[in-house]
């Protein structure tokens, strides 16, 4: 192993659970007996479930332990700033970049209740189709900046937005402020997407993304198919300063 023990732990769990050595409802060995196996601490066992937990392979449950979960849904982590690229990437997806649109329009009446900009305003409006296995499964329309980011290349929106904007002009991105819903099919959805005569219904992360320097240069909605997703995310429970007073 190397220093990184937690890692290499956490890599060889997911590989079994990915290989189906442990399925779906299945229970991971105890904190204890994975200690002992892996010859570490605890602690070390529980950094690897966290990881685990992160990409959404395990649901930890009080009492039972670290439980299986479906191996097949793509995880999609809600609190991080993660372009579609390095999500394919990280998961090992077989994914491909469908460039619909990439256009200087107007902000309207409608695009001014979701962009918070004001009427006329010019935005880069960018359309793209997310494929996975070879099915289109996420619609994803970006308005951008044109004044922070200039006019940007087919090529690289057929790639990655972020990976251009921090390595080629130096954009480094920092935060944005995210709101999920749950939406209606529209009919672009259903001509754009292979969508299920069942599927009436879309995941929609909308998020307002802004630069290190607190520049508000993207407005991004993300339409995902419900079927191919797990929205995952990790938290810690702050306590009150009352708690923690002597």
């Amino acid at each position: 192993m190397t220093t990184n023990k937690y890692y290499d732990i956490y890599l060889q769990l997911k590989r079994k659970i990915m290989q189906g050595s442990y399925k779906e409802g299945d229970l991971l060995p105890s904190e204890n007996a994975l200690s002992k196996e892996y010859t570490v601490s605890r602690e070390t066992i529980r950094k690897s479930l966290d990881y685990l937990s992160q990409d959404g392979l395990i649901q930890k449950k009080q009492g039972l332990g670290s439980i299986v979960l479906n191996p097949t849904l793509f995880s999609f982590p809600i609190s991080g700033l993660t372009s579609f690229k390095e999500l394919s990437d990280t998961q090992g997806m077989q994914a491909e970049t469908i460039l619909l649109k990439n256009e200087r329009i107007k902000v309207d009446d409608v695009l001014h209740k979701k962009l918070n900009l004001p009427i006329g305003t010019e935005v880069i409006a960018i359309e793209r189709v997310r494929k996975i296995d070879d099915q289109r499964v996420i619609f994803d329309y970006d308005y951008v900046n044109p004044d922070i980011t200039g006019d940007i290349p087919d090529a690289r929106l057929e790639q990655s937005l972020y990976d251009y904007l921090e390595t080629e002009l130096k954009l480094p991105i920092s935060f944005a402020n995210k709101e999920i819903l749950v939406e209606s099919v529209s009919d672009k959805d259903r001509e754009h997407l292979d969508l299920r005569d069942e599927d009436n219904h879309l995941v929609v992360i909308s998020s307002h993304v802004y630069l290190e320097d607190a520049r508000y240069f993207q407005y991004s909605e993300s339409r995902h198919r419900v079927d191919r997703f797990r929205f995952v995310d990790f938290s810690r429970r702050q306590h009150s300063l009352e708690e923690h007073r002597f």
